[in-house]
């Protein structure tokens, strides 16, 4: 029996119910606890395939029309939507109507999604041509500071593109290594005895 509910939690399909939907937004918009800019909500909900193009339109246009949710405008014009005291409650109280599994997924899919939109504002990587070659140039920021400013060399772009990729992989990870590698660093030893 325990496998069985195991593969049910597995199971990867789309919610075909609008009112499921529009609970599993409200959930999301709760868990985040923040405005999301429209854009923004749309990727983390229509690319974890759990709601698709259809139902995620028809589910905001309902939150929208009974101000479960609220649009705000910002000073560059960006609007994000917010979660309105009703649309809390909504969240808080409806959500066992949605499997856990696809409250779970969504939510992780949007904890990843703006860790790499973080990542992304602090890590920098261009490909920089030379005469023979081209220079990966890596740059770690931590707030208005860089904590690493370095380029690399590489013969070719396609060898270029790879050591940033290889970077952009776990770029703590680099930076630490680098790091670890400068402060083990010792001056060579020399053989001064006569043979």
């Amino acid at each position: 029996m325990e496998n069985y509910s195991k593969i049910s939690e597995m199971a990867s399909f789309e919610l075909r119910d609008v009112n499921t939907v529009s609970i599993l937004i409200c959930y999301l918009l709760h868990r985040i606890d923040s405005p999301i800019e429209a854009e923004q909500l749309f990727e983390i909900a229509v690319s974890t395939e759990i709601i698709n193009y259809f139902f995620y339109q028809e589910a905001i246009d309902i939150l929208l029309k009974n101000a479960s949710i609220n649009i705000e405008v910002d000073e560059s014009d960006v609007e994000r939507y917010v979660l309105t005291d009703k649309g809390r409650l909504c969240a808080k109280k409806f959500k066992h109507y949605v499997p856990k599994s696809f409250r779970d997924k969504l939510v992780g899919a949007a904890l990843k999604y703006f860790a790499k939109l973080k990542l992304n504002n602090e890590v920098k990587v261009e490909y920089i041509q030379l005469n023979k070659g081209y220079y990966v140039h890596f740059r770690c920021l931590e707030l208005s500071d860089d904590l690493i400013d370095m380029k690399l060399f590489a013969p070719d772009l396609t060898q270029a593109k790879l050591i940033g990729e290889k970077i952009l992989l776990n770029p703590v990870g680099f930076y630490s290594r680098i790091i670890n590698t400068a402060l083990g660093n010792t001056e060579e030893e020399y053989d001064l005895t006569d043979n």
